[in-house]
């Protein structure tokens, strides 16, 4: 009888001992998921401090027309870098990446530009485009990122104060400087619009453009711009902080083509 009691005493405290640990390490795992989803501003300030200390030029030696951005420095830490986006009063001051795999398409979805998995990501485009930016339409990806950083501040294009004052977007590549003219920002559902849209055909592209510049969407603001089938587009998509089947978009004209030094 004693030997009995004794057994489940064993058993008592074997089982004790299995649930403190189990609930240690399902605590730890809380922390970490939570860590990794809601407070991943350190690698995302990190990545953005390294990304600036390898690509820019001190203010004295930059180039006025390039952004200051060293061309040779972005190509050895990431040879799918390809381009640099820039909007004056939003945090949007990123490389662009495009992935050289094929299978890997959507690579810097969960990498960054080191190739690393990060949940930020990076900013980037998918191999449907063209690295010229030739294409009637170029989409550009971001993470709609609660720090602020990536594309969250496109988010600021849902004020129509906001909207009225900022009227550009700066691509530059090696060799060139883009300045795209911001006519419309709205919210759109989470097609992928490369495929959902043959642009080669004329009648399809002028139908399309008319839909962007009076979407159906109850957030958005507009502005008037001439747009033909000639026009170049450049489309930015992020997340919504709604439905995970709509997308935020803010869309830009290419209205000047310039050499850069």
């Amino acid at each position: 009888m004693r030997e009995r009691c004794l057994n489940m005493k064993i058993k008592k405290l074997l089982w004790g001992i299995f649930f403190v640990f189990f609930l240690i390490i399902l605590i730890f795992s809380g922390y970490k998921i939570i860590s990794i989803f809601f407070d991943n501003g350190g690698n995302v300030d990190k990545y953005i401090e390294e990304t600036s200390t390898i690509t820019k030029e001190s203010e004295s030696d930059s180039m006025a027309d390039n952004h200051g951005i060293k061309w040779s420095s972005l190509k050895k830490a990431n040879d799918d870098i390809y381009a640099w986006i820039y909007i004056p009063n939003t945090n949007v001051d990123y490389p662009i990446v495009q992935s050289s795999v094929y299978e890997s398409d959507t690579l810097y979805l969960d990498h960054n530009i080191d190739k690393k998995p990060d949940i930020a990501g990076a900013i980037f485009s998918e191999r449907a485009n063209r690295k010229d930016f030739s294409d009637p339409v170029t989409v550009i990806y971001g993470h709609n990122m609660k720090n602020g950083s990536m594309f969250k501040t496109l988010h600021s294009f849902e004020d129509a104060k906001f909207f009225k004052k900022n009227k550009f977007i700066y691509i530059y590549t090696e060799k060139r400087k883009l300045t795209y003219k911001i006519y419309s920002a709205y919210v759109y559902d989470d097609r992928h619009i490369l495929n959902s849209f043959n642009f080669e055909d004329k009648k399809i592209f002028k139908k399309y453009l008319k839909s962007t510049q009076n979407p159906q969407s109850l957030t958005k603001n507009t502005r008037k711009v001439d747009l033909n089938t000639d026009s170049k587009v450049l489309t930015l998509s992020t997340c919504t902080n709604g439905a995970a089947n709509t997308r935020y978009l803010v869309q830009g004209v290419l209205i000047k083509d310039e050499q850069t030094k």
